[in-house]
């Protein structure tokens, strides 16, 4: 008999296989097993009444049913029928066995999920099918089971087994620990080197947070409900359930062991990536003693490792929960203040060098709530970006300071440049091209009015695609600036890639001046860099006069800074612009809701 024709997978061996064999001839169910029990199979359940078969499944619920498919009492029609039905035994395969197998009942077993083979027996073809039904049944268990991107229990098994090991908490007198593991700025690398590389990279993730497992965490002669189990449950994300653990010091040291076993570099293409984890940690019963209590304190836990820095780990407390719904609860407000119009736009001046006057302005977004009064930006902005409310923020910015130009141009001031700020996600998105040029055509204003500003680090997510957005909207007529330089990637590369307009000097380099000589010296470099690739210059927190001269020394272009402004209110701003350019007062009949 050939029984290494299709031999069954590892994880599933002859030797955990339970077959049941139902059917009323004694010395059929006899031979079958004796069959089976020669090719390697070591647990099998007998049913002679068909009464009975039903009853028996749910109680071994065995990994295949031969059933003999003619009885006189119950045939097995009827008893596959009344299987298909039971949600816990639906799936079971089952191959039919009867002596005359008919076409009609042929189409009804196959109808039913089962395929019949007529008696008398070829043994060595029962054996196959055997083995073949198990294959497949193993393979929908694995697909029902495991996450297909890294093999490791999928969410859904999670859950289950986290809900099991909590329901049987109250009887242990140990702790059981829950740790979130986010993996920090992945979407950046996933979205810099495209999915692929992401999905191979999340494999390697899995792997190396397997590894920490330690073989006695494992193994140790555990009972399989007492063991870590590791998942991943969607995207970036992992959880590791430690059902039995003597103290919360356990959980740290299991978090520090994962530290360190993701501190060392990733490869991928001949380079070095560094993926680093934040963890949150909750533990039954101090902190829930249910699944989904468990489940939202570590994940609150590791929103505040991420908001401590990153790479590291940080335990649930009441403390943090506060903080948690007061977020909530701000992204709420922040959804409707959409809604009510509590978001406005204030604008710092932008100072030409050369002449003084003042020839542009960066808008910024301000929240003014009704209740809670000047939400700080820091505040908002990152929230925004993490619910994806941005790419409707910066929707309403766009069309809010295009709407606000064509009012100051009506009022008799010139056309003056806007800056806005973009974020990573309205570039990703793609809908931020058509969205810039239908306001401009809407508001009738001229497209280099409008400058649009990008960090360093957006340039270097998706090169092809965003550049082919940024080389858009230059098509339309806008004109590109790169906000911060210096702070980020600062490859000289991209400055030469892509279609810039304008560099601005992040105001860390500018503080120092003129008295650190490195500043200084710095601040020269980066002006001779940009004005040698035709690109104009903006100093931003200019606070002295010393500094405003040293830049114009310099040959800088233009300067923001307290020195000449704060952020101002669209009216206080269009007096600034009087004050400095010596212009007149409104003219004749230009109504007043114009220069506001």
């Amino acid at each position: 008999m050939a029984s290494d024709a299709v031999p069954l997978p590892p994880s599933s061996s002859v030797h955990e296989v339970t077959v049941m064999i139902a059917g009323e001839e004694p010395r059929m169910t006899e031979t079958i097993r004796n069959c089976l029990q020669a090719a390697g199979f070591r647990h099998f359940v007998t049913v002679h009444d068909p009464a009975w078969a039903l009853d028996s499944a749910r109680r071994h619920r065995p990994s295949l049913m031969l059933l003999d498919m003619v009885m006189p009492e119950l045939s097995g029609i009827d008893i596959l029928e009344q299987l298909r039905r039971d949600e816990a035994l639906r799936y079971i395969p089952v191959i039919g066995l009867a002596e005359s197998v008919s076409a009609e009942l042929r189409l009804k077993a196959l109808e039913l999920g089962a395929e019949v083979l007529a008696k008398p027996l070829d043994l060595s073809e029962l054996v196959l099918r055997v083995r073949n039904s198990l294959v497949f049944k193993v393979y929908q268990d694995r697909l029902a089971n495991e996450d297909p991107l890294t093999g490791l229990p999928n969410r859904r098994v999670f859950l289950e087994r986290l809900r099991s090991v909590l329901n049987a908490a109250p009887a242990k007198r140990n702790v059981q620990a829950l740790l979130h593991i986010g993996m920090d700025r992945f979407k950046q690398i996933n979205s810099s080197l495209g999915d692929k590389a992401g999905d191979l990279l999340l494999g390697d993730v899995a792997t190396r947070l397997q590894s920490s497992l330690r073989r006695e965490d494992r193994r140790a002669g555990r009972r399989q409900s007492d063991a870590p189990m590791l998942s991943r449950i969607g995207g970036d994300e992992f959880a590791l359930l430690l059902p039995e653990v003597q103290s919360a010091e356990v959980a740290g040291r299991m978090a520090r062991r994962i530290l360190v076993a993701m501190s060392r570099p990733f490869q991928y293409d001949g380079r070095d990536l560094f993926i680093t984890p934040s963890i949150g940690i909750a533990l039954c019963p101090t902190d829930g003693q249910d699944d989904e209590t468990l489940r939202r304190h570590a994940v609150a836990a590791m929103v505040r490792a991420k908001s401590n820095g990153r790479n590291t780990f940080q335990f649930y407390s009441t403390e943090i929960d506060s903080a948690s719904r007061e977020k909530l609860a701000l992204e709420t407000r922040l959804r409707r203040a959409i809604e009510r119009d509590e978001l406005l736009l204030h604008y710092q001046p932008k100072i030409d060098l050369g002449s003084g006057r003042l020839v542009g302005a960066e808008a910024l977004l301000r929240w003014k709530h009704p209740d809670l009064g000047l939400v700080p930006p820091d505040q908002f902005i990152p929230l925004a970006e993490q619910s994806g409310l941005i790419v409707e923020i910066g929707e309403w910015v766009v069309d809010r300071a295009c709407a606000q130009m064509a009012r100051w141009r009506a009022a008799g001031i010139g056309d003056i440049k806007v800056a806005i700020n973009v974020s990573r996600q309205e570039v990703v998105a793609g809908g931020l091209v058509p969205m810039i040029g239908d306001a401009i055509r809407r508001h009738g204003i001229r497209p280099g009015q409008l400058v649009v500003e990008l960090t360093e680090g957006m340039l270097m997510d998706r090169v092809d695609a965003t550049r082919a957005q940024l080389e858009a909207l230059r098509a339309l007529g806008c004109e590109l600036s790169i906000d911060d330089f210096g702070t980020g990637y600062s490859s000289m590369s991209y400055l030469k890639r892509f279609p810039l307009d304008e560099l601005k000097i992040d105001k860390s380099f500018i503080s120092g001046t003129p008295a650190d000589s490195t500043d200084v010296a710095i601040v020269k470099a980066i002006i001779a860099l940009a004005h040698s690739l035709e690109l104009r210059v903006v100093a931003e927190g200019v606070e002295t006069d010393a500094q405003r001269h040293l830049l114009r020394d310099l040959g800088c272009d233009l300067f923001q800074g307290f020195i000449c402004s704060r952020p101002l209110p669209a009216a206080s701003f269009i007096a600034r612009v009087r004050e400095i350019n010596g212009l007149r007062e409104a003219p004749i009949g230009v109504p007043p809701e114009l220069i506001r």
